[in-house]
């Protein structure tokens, strides 16, 4: 039977990933993930599915897109255009050309009828200019660092290293879970960062103009508390 605890903590997983949860309760999910081994296979296994989901990214357009909605846009207008022409024409020759005929076979409704005919085709041979500046229809970025409620301050650890973590930012600027890439990985190490973190705040990640999920790798210095 799984413990009361770790079913609260894993009950919280889906909200912790999406960054739905207080700075307090991310923090007690942290250190709970620290001592219970299956609470973190099971979470491993959620970010691993994330992660996986993440790497599919959105669908990107393609760099013509504008150009070819735009032509769409004057092939419709030229199609209604035609279909309004062709009404046209049907009643002229259900309705004018047997009168013209009936009058003579003269001259004179010869050019009328050649007149009449070549302004139709005029029309329908002059459709409408497509313009080719098309405006960039958005773009992909990345999340930025804006600030932080907390002064930046190096990472106390047993010897002077470089710490390279992977942070995880929502759409709403807040790391909701990282992963230390490089440098110690202890308690000590994770509790700094994991202070740090949720201080931070980022511009989101943006897809056309939309905030979405993204990531970012950032960089501490681990300072020696020996010597």
């Amino acid at each position: 039977m799984i413990p009361q605890i770790c079913q609260k903590c894993q009950s919280s997983f889906s909200a912790y990933l999406d960054g739905a949860v207080s700075g307090k309760h991310m923090q007690q999910i942290a250190r709970h993930l620290d001592t219970c081994a299956p609470c973190t296979q099971e979470f491993a296994a959620m970010r691993a599915v994330q992660q996986s989901l993440a790497t599919l990214g959105p669908a990107k357009a393609p760099a013509d897109l504008g150009l070819k909605l735009r032509l769409a846009i004057s092939h419709e207008q030229a199609r209604r255009k035609s279909s309004w022409l062709d009404s046209m024409a049907l009643k002229w020759d259900n309705a004018i050309r047997p009168m013209l005929v009936q009058v003579s076979a003269g001259f004179a409704g010869a050019v009328i009828l050649v007149g009449g005919i070549g302004l139709l085709l005029g029309m329908v041979a002059a459709p409408e200019p497509v313009m080719a500046n098309d405006e960039p229809l958005g773009a992909m970025t990345a999340p930025h660092y804006l600030y932080s409620v907390d002064n930046p301050r190096a990472i106390l650890t047993d010897h002077d290293s470089v710490i390279v973590v992977e942070a995880y930012v929502n759409a709403q600027g807040r790391v909701y879970d990282y992963n230390i890439v490089s440098g110690p990985d202890d308690p000590a190490v994770h509790s700094q960062v994991l202070d740090q973190l949720l201080m931070s705040v980022y511009e989101p990640a943006s897809v056309f103009g939309a905030p979405v999920r993204g990531r970012v790798v950032l960089t501490f210095s681990g300072i020696s508390v020996h010597g």
